[in-house]
């Protein structure tokens, strides 16, 4: 009995150069993905987004579009990603006062060759961004933590769900 196979990364060849992934031949599956992170925050700055009275507007409104634009430009972003055609992406936006701050989260769905998870991951990046981004004027020790994949369905790994 020999050793086991090294597990290998899917976007590096045999000559170690980054290419991207051929999916022809893959089966159309329905594929979903679910992200999650979170913009923490002291409770002042909660309350005034909470409010809709911070200086650049609806922060909730504008980081959710911002999010399901990321979404849908993912493979202009990351260079080996796959120009997907999703047929649903959403982001919901959760003020918690226990972080305190806002927990995001996004669900992708398409029926590709190709899963969804990078464009998951854009969408919550990006809407933690934004939030950032509007509400920097009045706290800038705000931390966007906690990204990550939280489940995957579809194609041949079949289901898979974080710890």
């Amino acid at each position: 009995m020999g050793a086991p196979e090294q597990p290998k990364l899917s976007h590096i060849d045999a000559s170690g150069a980054a290419n991207m992934v051929d999916v022809a031949d893959k089966a159309v599956t329905d594929r979903i993905a679910l992200a999650e992170g979170r913009v923490v925050m002291l409770p002042e700055t909660l309350a005034l987004i909470e409010s809709g009275n911070a200086k650049k507007g609806d922060v909730i409104g504008t980081a959710r579009l911002a999010g399901i634009m990321a979404a849908k430009r993912t493979h202009e972003l990351i260079p080996l990603c796959h120009a997907l055609l999703l047929s649903k992406v959403a982001v919901e936006i959760e003020a918690d006062a226990s972080l305190p701050g806002l927990h995001v989260r996004a669900s992708v769905r398409t029926a590709g060759q190709t899963g969804v998870e990078m464009e998951a991951l854009t969408a919550v990046s990006v809407a933690c961004l934004t939030i950032y981004d509007m509400a920097k004027a009045v706290d800038r020790g705000m931390r966007i933590e906690g990204i990550r994949v939280l489940e995957k369905a579809g194609g041949r790994s079949g289901h898979w769900t974080a710890d």
